[in-house]
C-alpha cells in the first residue's frame, strides 16, 4: 500500500465517521461526548476531533452537562445546531404548507397558506416561492439552509422528483422539483408525503426503537402509507412502494380515481367526517376537537360514520398485518384522530380478522408528531446529503 492510497483510506473512514457522530446527534438529540464514545466504538480522543471539526462546520455545539453527584469531570454535551435548517413543503388539495426544520428536528416556523380549491403544480412553484419570501427573515437567523424536502401526496419518482401521478392534486408527470428549484434556487428533492412521514415517526416518533412498522397517513388528498422493513424505507423499484390507500376493502363499494372499485380512501375520508360534522374544512386539530365533541356528545350520525370507517380501516390493516408482520402500525392525521376515540377499538378489530400468528405481537398507535410529522419527514429528505457527507 503506497502513501497516497493509505491517506485516501483513512480520509474515507474519517468521513465515514463525521457522518455517523452527526447521525447520533441529529437522530437521538444532545448526547454525551461519552455517550458518542459509546454508541461509535471510537476511542475519546477520536470522538473529541470529530467533534470539534463539525463544530467547526457549524452543525454542532458543545455545552456543558447539567450538574450531576458523579464523580469527575463530567462530559461535555454535544447538541445539533438549530441555526442549521431545511424548508419543508407539503402541497395539497386545499393548501400549500412550507415549513423552517431545524437540524435539531423541531419545526421553527411554518405557514399554511389555503388555496381554496386544489393548486395546479405552476400555482403551488409560485405559492411556495411567495412563502419563501416572506420567511426571508427567519431564514437569516440561519447559518446554513441546505434545501428545499417536499412531501408529495402522490406518486413521486426518486430519481429526479417527477410527481407521475398525484391523483387528488391532479397532477401527471410533472417535474415538480426540478421547476422548484429553478423557481427558489435552493437544491429540492421529493417523495411521497406518507413514506417521508413514516421514516418521520421511525426517526423521532411513535416508531423510535421499531425496526418494522407501516405508517397511514389520512388527509385531504386521500389515504397514503409508508412501510419500514428491518429499520429501512420499502420504496419498490421506482419508489411508489405502500399505496395502501388502494387497497380493496369494499367489493361492493364505489369506483376509485385510480379505476378500481372499493378502495380504502373511498371508503375511509375526510371528506365523509367533515360532511356528517357539518363542516367544509378543518385543519387537522379542528377535525380532532370536533370529531371528539360529537362522539361525547352521542351524536348518532357522526358515531355511525366513525363505526363504517373505523370497520372498512381495520380491514386494511388485517391486509397490511398479514402481510408485512409488523411491530407496529401508526396512524397519522384523522386515521390517528378516528384510533383515538376508543384506542382499544382497531387492535380487537384487526386481531379478529387477521392471521393470529402475525397479529399477537402487533401494537396499533397514533403517530406522536401531530401536524408536525410531514414537515419534519420533508426536512429529513433534505437533510439527507449533508448528513451523509457533513464536510461536502
Amino acid at each position: 500500500m503506497n502513501g497516497r492510497t493509505a491517506g485516501t483510506n483513512l480520509d474515507t473512514v474519517r468521513r465515514h465517521n463525521l457522518a455517523a457522530v452527526l447521525e447520533l446527534v441529529h437522530r437521538e438529540g444532545p448526547l454525551a461526548r461519552s455517550a458518542l464514545t459509546q454508541a461509535t466504538g471510537l476511542n475519546r480522543s477520536t470522538v473529541g476531533a470529530l467533534v470539534a471539526e463539525l463544530a467547526e462546520l457549524g452543525l454542532v455545539q458543545e455545552r456543558e452537562p447539567a450538574s450531576s453527584n458523579r464523580v469527575g469531570r463530567p462530559s461535555p454535551v454535544v447538541v445539533p445546531s438549530s441555526r442549521v435548517v431545511a424548508l419543508a413543503v407539503n402541497p395539497e388539495v386545499d393548501a400549500v404548507t412550507v415549513a423552517i426544520v431545524g437540524l435539531d428536528a423541531r419545526v421553527h416556523a411554518r405557514v399554511r397558506y389555503p388555496t381554496g380549491h386544489i393548486p395546479s403544480a405552476a400555482e403551488a412553484v409560485a405559492i411556495i416561492s411567495t412563502v419563501i419570501e416572506g420567511l426571508r427573515s427567519a431564514l437569516a437567523q440561519a447559518t446554513r439552509v441546505v434545501g428545499i424536502g417536499v412531501a408529495v401526496p402522490g406518486l413521486v419518482r426518486e430519481e429526479d422528483g417527477v410527481v407521475r401521478l398525484a391523483p387528488h392534486l391532479e397532477w401527471t408527470e410533472e417535474p415538480f422539483a426540478a421547476e422548484l428549484e429553478s423557481a427558489t434556487g435552493y437544491a429540492v428533492l421529493a417523495a411521497n408525503d406518507a413514506s417521508l412521514g413514516a421514516n418521520a415517526e421511525r426517526l423521532f416518533g411513535a416508531g423510535r426503537g421499531a425496526a418494522d412498522l407501516v405508517y397511514l397517513n389520512g388527509g385531504a388528498s386521500g389515504i397514503g402509507a409508508g412501510v419500514i422493513v428491518g429499520g429501512l424505507p420499502l420504496t419498490g423499484i421506482s419508489g411508489y412502494a405502500g399505496e395502501l390507500g388502494h387497497t380493496l376493502v369494499n367489493s361492493c363499494g364505489v369506483r376509485c380515481h385510480c379505476g378500481a372499485t372499493g378502495c380504502l380512501e373511498t371508503e375511509v375520508s375526510q371528506r365523509a367526517l367533515l360532511s356528517v360534522l357539518g363542516m367544509e374544512s378543518a385543519d387537522a386539530d379542528e377535525l380532532d376537537r370536533s370529531l371528539s365533541s360529537a362522539v361525547a356528545g352521542g351524536d348518532g350520525a357522526v358515531i355511525a360514520e366513525v363505526d363504517r370507517q373505523l370497520g372498512f380501516l381495520a380491514t386494511a390493516l388485517r391486509t397490511a398485518t398479514n402481510v408485512f408482520d409488523p411491530q407496529l402500525i401508526v396512524l397519522g392525521g384523522f386515521l390517528g384522530a378516528l384510533h383515538a376515540l376508543d384506542p382499544g377499538r382497531l387492535p380487537r378489530l384487526v386481531s379478529a380478522q387477521a392471521l393470529a400468528a402475525s397479529a399477537e405481537s402487533l401494537s396499533i398507535v397514533r403517530a406522536e408528531l401531530g401536524s408536525d410529522i410531514l414537515m419534519i419527514g420533508a426536512a429529513e429528505l433534505a437533510f439527507g446529503p449533508l448528513l451523509a457527507s457533513p464536510a461536502s
